[in-house]
């Protein structure tokens, strides 16, 4: 029997373990991927430490996955072997409840998340519902594909549906693993791209990712300093707190929309007057489904926009995850499979 290397948690809160598992195989509707690169993300900690009801384990955590088909089920007619592939977050769907009923799949009231509800891509194969699959560019390689099938697809998929028209302003909150992303997405899309961080250090960055102006909110008020621009049309919040949240709607344009992408364990509080007279909304995103993945590694691989990442080997999947949940990251971590 064929066996491959992944890395797996037995339990909530366990130490990350390097195992031996025999090859699994697809079953109808199914697929299995040949792993050549899974990111690493701050939403693995809810298979490492159990904050997800449910999970069975052992598990193998890992939902930014990039590689090849090397095996199909029965009844699969859209992919085929060898043919260059992504899965993200949305792991499939039901098809027959109501948000499946009207397309709006990433709302499945039975949706299936991957590394939550079946293995994820800290192995060197994994297996996938057929729809849960996204094709990928070949000029697109599969280390810097990985995290834009979840921060990529996050930041993208929700700014080009938040309503915001080519020239208009377009505020990134936070310069990290969605942000650095979110400023070459709005400056590939036409938008005045506006950068927001605190200190005076992550500017050049902000500027060489694309933004249009960069402000420093250790020395600004963000919502003056946004009004004295016009007001933002779009602000998308990637480091949401409860401070953060009122200062930040207070710097949208009339018919604003102001969209939570990061999640924060804080509640925040919002005056009603300013979302009724100015009639602002605040929103958030669940990243997508699998042809918004495709949309987005389309996007990516013809403007350009790419992640900032940090290699490790599938061995040392446990020094990348503390690399990513230490804040030390630039900005996001890959296991490549070195294949």
């Amino acid at each position: 029997m064929a066996t491959m290397k992944a890395v797996q948690i037995s339990k909530p809160g366990g130490n990350f373990e390097l195992v031996e598992r025999p090859v699994p195989e697809p079953g109808r509707n199914q697929v299995r991927i040949r792993v050549e690169a899974c990111g690493i993300c701050h939403s693995d900690a809810l298979v490492k430490e159990g904050h997800w009801p449910g999970i069975q384990y052992p598990r193998v955590p890992g939902h930014e996955i990039a590689g090849s088909i090397d095996a199909v089920g029965a009844d699969v007619v859209q992919w085929k072997k060898a043919q260059r592939v992504g899965v993200g977050w949305h792991g499939g769907h039901c098809f027959v409840c109501d948000a499946c009923r009207r397309g709006d799949f990433v709302l499945c009231q039975n949706e299936k998340i991957t590394a939550i509800h079946f293995d994820g891509g800290y192995a060197e194969y994994m297996i996938a519902p057929a729809e849960a699959v996204a094709a990928m560019p070949d000029d697109l390689p599969s280390d810097q594909a990985a995290p834009l099938l979840c921060a990529g697809i996050t930041m993208f998929n929700s700014m080009r549906n938040a309503g915001a028209r080519a020239g208009d302003l377009v505020a990134v909150q936070g310069i990290g693993g969605l942000g650095h992303l979110g400023v070459q997405y709005a400056r590939q899309m036409g938008f005045r791209t506006i950068a927001i961080g605190r200190g005076s250090d992550k500017e050049p960055l902000a500027k060489k990712l694309g933004a249009h102006d960069y402000i420093d909110t250790s020395s600004v008020k963000q919502a003056e300093a946004l009004q004295k621009m016009g007001g933002a049309k779009v602000i998308l919040v990637t480091a949401p707190s409860s401070q953060a949240i009122p200062e930040l709607v207070g710097g949208l344009a009339a018919g604003g929309k102001l969209v939570i992408l990061g999640a924060g364990p804080e509640p925040f509080s919002l005056s009603t007057i300013p979302l009724i007279s100015r009639r602002l909304a605040v929103q958030g995103w669940p990243s997508g489904s699998a042809i918004d993945s495709e949309d987005t590694l389309r996007f990516s691989a013809q403007s350009g926009v790419r992640p900032m990442i940090e290699k490790y080997p599938l061995e040392k999947a446990a020094d990348g995850y503390q690399q990513m949940i230490s804040g030390k990251a630039r900005f996001r971590v890959v296991l490549s499979m070195g294949k």
